[in-house]
C-alpha cells in the first residue's frame, strides 16, 4: 500500500454515465456527498483511459469499480458499502456485511451486472455487447 494517499475523498467511483440507472444512482449521491467524500469518474467520458488503471474498459463496464485512497481497487457491493460509509451511513454498511445479507447482495449484484445492458433497455437490436469506448479503440490511420 501507498503511503501518501493518491486523492483526498474517501473513495472514488467508476460509473458508466451512458446508463440511465447508474447515472440517476450516482446523481443522487453526489447531491447526498455534502462532505465531498466520494469523486466521481464517468467511464464513459471520452478522457477517460481504462488502461492507467492497469484494467481494461470491459472490465470497468461488467461491473462497478471503485479505487480507494491508497490506490486499491475494488468492485461489485463492496463499492456500495464503501460509498454509504462516504456518506456516513456505516450502519448501512455494516449491515450489508452480515453473512446472509451479504451473500444475497453479492448474487443479487452479479445477476443485475450481467444483465445491466439489457435491463437499462442499452441493447442495440437484440444484442447486448459493451459500447467501444474512444480511448479504447485503436487510432485510424490514414493509409
Amino acid at each position: 500500500m501507498n503511503a501518501t494517499p493518491v486523492f483526498a475523498e474517501q473513495i472514488e467511483v467508476f460509473f458508466d454515465g451512458d446508463c440511465p440507472l447508474c447515472k440517476r444512482e450516482m446523481g443522487l449521491m453526489q447531491r447526498l456527498d455534502k462532505r465531498r467524500q466520494i469523486r466521481f469518474t464517468d467511464i464513459s467520458a471520452p478522457e477517460f483511459h481504462a488502461d492507467h488503471f492497469g484494467l481494461t474498459f470491459d472490465d470497468f463496464m461488467a461491473e462497478i469499480r471503485g479505487r480507494l485512497p491508497d490506490g486499491t481497487m475494488i468492485q461489485g457491493v463492496e463499492v456500495f458499502r464503501q460509498l454509504y460509509a462516504a456518506l456516513g451511513w456505516r450502519w448501512l454498511a455494516s449491515l450489508s456485511r452480515l453473512p446472509v445479507v451479504s451473500h444475497g447482495l453479492d448474487f443479487g449484484y452479479r445477476i443485475f451486472a450481467r444483465n445491466r445492458l439489457r435491463l437499462t433497455g442499452r441493447c442495440a437490436g437484440g444484442a447486448c455487447e459493451l459500447p467501444q469506448h474512444a480511448a479504447n479503440t485503436p487510432a485510424r490511420t490514414s493509409g
